[in-house]
């Protein structure tokens, strides 16, 4: 059995999986308390981990039906993320470790959101492009195989769930608003005004512009027309953020000629997203793999499942393994 930690940001998660990487249990502990910020506060991020990750540990071991001396490895995220949450969840990782004298992985959580995809899909065909989508990180990646992974393209500034975050906050939602302007967007029509899309080179991404866009299109409008046309407001940002995306990926779908095609992180759950990914699918004659909802957000099983290749290939972190915060 191996036992996952996840602490990169607002999530406490915990996961077991056995040797054949059937998961087991993955439990979730979400962090309300910044909703009341609108946005993240690393400080209490952190303190909340602490409160929680036991909690959440026994409980993840308690659905797998098992005990913590059943645990053969552990793994954890060790970056990027908030460096006081991935703090908590190595040190804790590093404890268990210890404690047992089982071996201790450091996982990417970036990668680990990739390879979420081999959890019911694990003959998934090798070379395969993902299109990494969450509201840190906006990222194109060449999958070679579960340990060889390229990253070709990214965002420049704003990942494209921040854009959906902050872009709720100046239509008046809360937060996280990015799923509440998917609700709107369904009602309204996505041609009503043409949001600019940032050119920037190669395959890499660009959302501040078009945040700033919507920010001056708001602040020209009267309330009354904002209210109005609220459905064809959210449908034309959105449309404009899935087609900054999906362009840039057709293109690098076109100079790699991957076998199939993977959606992954939190914004994979937006069913316009979903729904224009899975026509590229169509398009280009390519299998299309999306995960679960629940292994798209930031959860333990990806962890599980990147963890599991790791130790299978013999990567073990030391006892001095150390968080990152960027991935470069």
């Amino acid at each position: 059995m191996l036992l996952a930690i996840e602490s990169s940001c607002d999530e406490t998660a915990a996961s077991v999986c056995d040797l054949q990487g059937k998961i087991l249990s993955n439990v979730l502990r979400t962090q309300a308390i910044h909703a009341q910020y609108g946005g993240v506060i690393p400080e209490l991020a952190s303190r909340a981990h602490q409160q929680t990750i036991i909690t959440v540990v026994k409980h993840a071991l308690q659905v797998a039906q098992i005990s913590k001396n059943d645990v053969q490895a552990i793994a954890v995220t060790q970056g990027p993320g908030l460096i006081g949450a991935l703090l908590v969840g190595v040190h804790f990782a590093k404890g268990f470790a210890l404690a047992k004298n089982i071996p201790l992985i450091g996982v990417n959580h970036i990668e680990a959101h990739v390879l979420a995809h081999l959890i019911d899909n694990p003959d998934i065909e090798f070379p395969f492009l993902c299109l990494l989508v969450s509201g840190g990180h906006t990222q194109i990646m060449y999958v070679k195989n579960p340990l060889e992974m390229e990253i070709i393209g990214r965002t420049l500034d704003d990942a494209a769930g921040e854009a959906f975050d902050k872009g709720a906050k100046m239509l008046g939602f809360s937060y996280p608003g990015g799923h509440i302007i998917d609700k709107y967007a369904q009602n309204g029509n996505p041609d009503f005004y043409n949001f600019p899309i940032s050119d920037v080179p190669y395959f890499n991404y660009s959302f501040s512009g078009l945040k700033t866009a919507l920010l001056y299109y708001l602040q020209k409008q009267k309330p009354e027309f904002i209210q109005h046309n609220l459905e064809n407001i959210c449908a034309s940002y959105q449309h404009a953020i899935s087609k900054a995306l999906l362009d840039k990926f057709t293109q690098a779908i076109k100079k790699y000629k991957p076998k199939a095609i993977a959606l992954a992180g939190g914004v994979a759950a937006n069913s316009y997203i979903r729904t224009k990914f899975m026509e590229l699918g169509k398009t280009f004659n390519l299998e299309v793999y999306i995960p679960k909802f629940e292994y798209c957000t930031d959860n333990a099983a990806m962890i599980a499942i990147a963890g599991l290749h790791l130790w299978k290939a013999g990567k073990i972190s030391g006892l001095d393994m150390t968080p990152f915060t960027m991935y470069t």
